[in-house]
């Protein structure tokens, strides 16, 4: 079967905006999902279970349940229930960053535990109250732990977000089916929308493995 060129140079444009939605959904959803999980993590480090108990089932239920699953309850039932109508973006970005979250949770949780419990102790006993120890001791130490971990959340965002082709986001993965049903053929469309997948978790594995090489001599 002969390879159409020419057919990926037209749907260029496309997936050229494609791959910026799939770029910022992913930021996005790495970026809210952080902050979430930071919270979340400290919550479950918590001594109250009444705080405990609801972080535990929100973990379970995002770490338990298929993305796909998600982001159709999001996009068919939240999304309406809160704005009033469907909207593919706000649910994407939604989906991304409520699913990170709770993986991001346990990140930072295992992070945190894994620092030795000696260094909360002396920063308390030099006068340091539970927050500021965490802010100044705690976390600047495990955070150069969580590094990798986080990187590889953040390259499973980008190949979760074509799972958003389904409720018509405008990313890579919907311009990839576009052009197949348009064409009739799977190959070009397919082929080109893995390479740029691929590029794109070449690409931040790179940047990643530098940010560890730099941490580790510091």
């Amino acid at each position: 079967m002969e390879f159409r060129y020419d057919l990926i140079i037209d749907y260029a444009p496309y997936f050229l905006r494609g791959t910026l939605y799939t770029i910022g959904f992913s930021f996005v959803g790495i970026l809210i999902g952080t902050v979430l999980g930071l919270l979340i993590g400290l919550g479950k480090l918590s001594p109250y279970r009444v705080l405990r108990y609801p972080l535990d089932w929100y973990i379970t239920f995002f770490r338990g349940t298929p993305f796909f699953v998600q982001i159709l309850l999001i996009y068919f039932g939240f999304v309406p229930l809160l704005i009033g109508d469907s909207n593919a973006i706000l649910a994407g970005v939604l989906g991304l960053s409520l699913n990170a979250g709770a993986y991001i949770a346990e990140i930072f949780r295992a992070g945190i535990q894994s620092i030795d419990k000696g260094q909360m102790e002396a920063s308390r006993s030099l006068g340091m109250n539970y927050y500021e120890s965490m802010r100044y001791v705690i976390l600047p130490q495990a955070v150069k732990r969580m590094i990798p971990p986080l990187g590889n959340e953040f390259i499973v965002l980008i190949k979760e977000s074509s799972i958003l082709a389904i409720i018509a986001a405008p990313e890579l993965m919907y311009w990839g089916r576009a052009m197949q049903g348009q064409y009739y053929r799977a190959w070009e469309p397919y082929l080109t929308v893995a390479l740029i997948y691929l590029l794109l978790t070449l690409t931040v594995s790179t940047i990643l493995n530098y940010i560890e090489r730099r941490l580790s001599t510091e």
